[in-house]
């Protein structure tokens, strides 16, 4: 029993040794290991916003909305975060959660014409046409006549309300979601 003992204890030895020579030496990977490095806390974390918009940029909007998230277990829900969850559910189709997104988000902030706008947008994809007008005349307002997307939402918006058989694909325009930071989105009509 004794020798199996001591057997078994060189063979652990022989493996520590064996295993400690397959390493690069010390407690951190080296820089050619394919390994991701391990986390700094140190350092500042990764805006989850920015990471956001970059997604919807990147039209990845499912990872988007996790950042959007992350964002918010973070800073809270605040009337950004709202709005571009809001957007990012509206991209992935989700048209009553980004409704519900949005309408949050304008109760938090009431005077952003980028949320009022993309709440219009929504609403007339959902066919009320009648709301998403007063929607956009109000972010049109507030934007002073600014932004071209907010202006052409408004104006095919008008078009539909003033004729509801009206087809936007006819004039080959699109409704134009806003983000803040100037880049925009462009909301395709669904079949």
């Amino acid at each position: 029993m004794k020798q199996l003992n001591r057997l078994m204890s060189k063979l652990v030895l022989i493996f520590g040794l064996a295993l400690a020579a397959c390493t690069t030496g010390g407690l951190g990977t080296s820089k050619d290991s394919p390994f991701a490095p391990s986390v700094d806390s140190k350092k500042d974390a990764v805006d989850q916003i920015l990471v956001g918009h970059r997604l919807m940029d990147a039209g990845e909007y499912e990872l988007a909305l996790d950042a959007y998230t992350r964002a918010a277990a973070k800073e809270g829900l605040t009337a950004e975060i709202l709005s571009n969850i809001g957007s990012a559910n509206l991209r992935l189709g989700r048209l009553g959660q980004a409704e519900s997104n949005l309408r949050d988000a304008i109760e938090k902030n009431e005077f952003s014409p980028e949320i009022l706008n993309n709440l219009g947008v929504i609403l007339i994809e959902r066919d009320k046409t009648a709301e998403a007008v007063q929607y956009l005349r109000r972010a049109f307002a507030l934007d002073n006549g600014e932004s071209d997307a907010i202006r052409d939402n408004l104006r095919l918006a008008l078009a539909k309300f003033e004729n509801p058989d009206y087809d936007a694909s006819q004039l080959e325009q699109e409704f134009k979601l806003v983000r803040r930071g100037g880049a925009d989105y462009l909301l395709q009509s669904t079949p």
